[in-house]
């Protein structure tokens, strides 16, 4: 894949040969994977189901120590956006809340409760982030968690890739638009980050399903023109 993204960038920024090139490879595979870090960010297009396993009267968690393994490309947990907790052979939902409202309500008390995990909330933030979980663990328990995820940095064409099509075509316009920047090229700059949200607006479509359109990261809410009073059509 690293093979392909670097020969569409290439492309895009009309990249002479080797013995003329204006960009680096080392310095393309680089804007490549920052870019495939930026978009899956963005995107929400990694979905894992990661497990966390809860220790009795532990409350917090990095999500470092969130298991992705099993999936291939994947490095590891930006944010969660959902939380269940395994008990017997099903399970039970999560309320997920901000942390200003866990903290007045939960962690504002000399004598925590203990118990079966019925809250979490996540504190720390990106690939640092932690979470805390409400009440404190009384006994070990297993958290199913609906995580958003960062891909691992493509080394060659053997490193497996976790970015989902249609955002691997928005991948290079990104890492084109990085390109230029460190060419001070400014017009050029401009052109090619109104492709690359062209290409992430159409991903976003094109991924979509037709029942719940809504489900999804970045689909936007088709009753807000009627919300603001806004009319279509012409005259």
């Amino acid at each position: 894949m690293l093979a392909a993204y670097l020969l569409q960038t290439q492309s895009l920024l009309q990249n002479p040969p080797a013995t003329a090139a204006l960009y680096a490879t080392s310095d393309l595979t680089r804007y490549i994977n920052i870019a495939r870090s930026q978009i899956a960010g963005e995107s929400e297009c990694v979905r894992v189901m990661g497990t966390l396993a809860l220790t009795a009267g532990t409350q917090v968690y990095p999500l470092s120590s969130v298991s992705v393994s099993g999936t291939e490309g994947v490095a590891g947990v930006l944010n969660v956006r959902g939380a269940n907790v395994s008990v017997a052979s099903g399970q039970a939902w999560l309320h997920p809340r901000p942390f200003p409202y866990f903290q007045t309500y939960y962690l504002n008390n000399p004598v925590p409760q203990q118990g079966m995990t019925k809250q979490y909330s996540q504190f720390g933030q990106g690939a640092g982030g932690s979470l805390y979980v409400n009440p404190v663990p009384d006994q070990a328990y297993t958290l199913n968690l609906d995580c958003v995820c960062y891909p691992i940095p493509l080394v060659d064409d053997t490193t497996a890739e976790a970015i989902p099509y249609p955002w691997t075509d928005c991948v290079p316009y990104y890492a084109a638009y990085l390109a230029l920047m460190s060419a001070q090229r400014t017009e050029d700059v401009d052109h090619m980050w109104q492709q690359f949200q062209t290409f992430m607006q159409r991903a976003r479509q094109l991924a979509n399903p037709s029942v719940n359109p809504m489900q999804a990261a970045q689909s936007g809410n088709p009753t807000r023109s009627g919300q603001l009073g806004m009319q279509g059509g012409g005259q």
